[in-house]
């Protein structure tokens, strides 16, 4: 199963202290600047993501809809927020989507309908290892294989975590 990671843009941005840096000298910069993180994350993970910022922001002229850098760029429509827009598509997309948002009430409504969340500061964490990751030359981004020898010890239900935490731990921590 893939995942889609979709993130809140501006709560991203606003959550890292590089980023907001450059957000607060020029808003478009840190959207572009972004973009980029993103798009060397993409190229380690290979999952498709989706980043979605309010339209109020967006400059003139600017699709609802675009794509950059293999990326999906969404701005919400005149009158809707960004959150309503995740909220939407958490909704449509249900366990396939990782939802990337500090704010608790897009957790909660994401988490509510299935799909998993992480925090932005978590996230960009993760970013940074990907990007370290990319440097050294490692790109397989498969890390769970790392570190594991068989065992025949046995794990009894009465042990193992609901099937619904252990899914969401798993997409957790494939990203």
């Amino acid at each position: 199963m893939t995942v889609h990671i979709i993130i809140d843009g501006y709560n991203l941005i606003r959550q890292s202290p590089s980023l907001e840096k450059i957000d607060r000298q020029d808003l478009q910069r840190g959207r572009e600047v972004l973009v980029e993180r993103l798009a060397a994350y993409k190229k380690v993970k290979g999952y498709p993501v989706t980043v979605v910022f309010d339209g109020a922001d967006a400059l003139p002229g600017m699709d609802a809809s675009d794509r950059e850098k293999g990326i999906r760029i969404r701005f919400s429509r005149h009158g809707e927020t960004a959150d309503a827009v995740i909220k939407r598509m958490a909704a449509r997309d249900k366990e396939k989507a990782l939802v990337v948002s500090s704010d608790h009430a897009v957790a909660d409504f994401c988490l509510s309908r299935g799909a998993s969340v992480v925090g932005s500061r978590e996230f960009e964490e993760r970013m940074d290892m990907a990007a370290q990751m990319a440097a050294a030359g490692n790109i397989m981004g498969n890390e769970a294989d790392e570190g594991w020898s068989p065992s025949t010890r046995k794990k009894g239900p009465s042990r193992r975590a609901p099937k619904r935490e252990r899914k969401h731990r798993q997409r957790i921590m494939k990203i």
